[in-house]
């Protein structure tokens, strides 16, 4: 629990951590503008293009910003101290190394569950509240069917923490680092969902991004993710993205020097 304590005193008293967190909330200032310019833009729509307009479920697209800020708090909780040479310190104080992984995951996972379920949940009911019955009633269904892609989409943030802070460890540099996780959220995505089936498909069910709704059953026809995981594989493939660059930078920091 100390360790825990003096990771969580790292990360609080560094300005960037809460920089990184209000540009995270701030999708749901985003979330709300968009679903205040659609919903007038819809309203001063004729009624045969009203009939055919559609809006993309706002909390599930914006949600891209919380992880990405989340993975690069991950990355950002263990790279600046490679790179300022306070990694020494924390070793020598904790010198079974393990510790000191163990409280910054808890840490930063800690922060991804919180700040993904406050800008879900927040980008969801303002939006909802928003739009209401317009768009052929895409935020009219009852909030407990929703519920379970809000709470795997809200974990998603949590995940992308972890992700980073493993890649953070294991390459010991925040570009590199960074650097994969813009390719996992924008640039592999659009490469596998060009590719010719049954590759496309194949590919997109175990991105990362495809994972969450995958685990609740939902709908993907229309992104450029595939669908073929049962939930419970699903499950573990999110799992995975979480905890083996943990494990694999757990198992580095051991053998590698400060």
């Amino acid at each position: 629990m100390n360790v825990i304590a003096s990771e969580w005193l790292k990360v609080r008293s560094v300005r960037s951590s809460h920089l990184i967190l209000i540009l995270s909330l701030g999708a749901i200032l985003v979330g709300i503008g968009l679903a205040w310019m659609a919903s007038g833009m819809y309203d001063s729509a004729p009624p045969a293009q009203q009939s055919k307009a559609r809006l993309a479920k706002l909390e599930e697209v914006l949600v891209i910003v919380p992880q990405l800020c989340l993975g690069v708090l991950g990355v950002l909780a263990i790279t600046s101290e490679y790179a300022t040479g306070t990694i020494r310190a924390s070793l020598t104080v904790v010198p079974r190394r393990w510790p000191v992984l163990t409280a910054k995951a808890t840490v930063v996972g800690a922060l991804g569950l919180l700040t993904g379920a406050t800008t879900v949940f927040g980008t969801y009911f303002l939006c909802r509240w928003v739009v209401g019955d317009r768009f052929a009633g895409v935020y009219t269904a009852p909030f407990l069917d929703k519920l379970p892609t809000l709470i795997t989409t809200g974990l998603s943030v949590a995940v992308f923490a972890l992700l980073g802070l493993g890649l953070g460890v294991i390459l010991r540099s925040a570009a590199g680092a960074i650097t994969i996780l813009v390719g996992l959220v924008y640039v592999i995505p659009m490469i596998v969902g060009n590719l010719p089936e049954p590759w496309s498909e194949l590919l997109g069910s175990v991105m990362i991004g495809s994972l969450p709704r995958q685990i609740t059953g939902d709908d993907l026809t229309y992104s450029v993710y595939g669908s073929l995981l049962p939930p419970a594989a699903a499950a573990t493939a999110l799992t995975a993205y979480a905890l083996l660059p943990v494990l694999a930078g757990a198992w580095l920091l051991r053998r590698r020097d400060a």
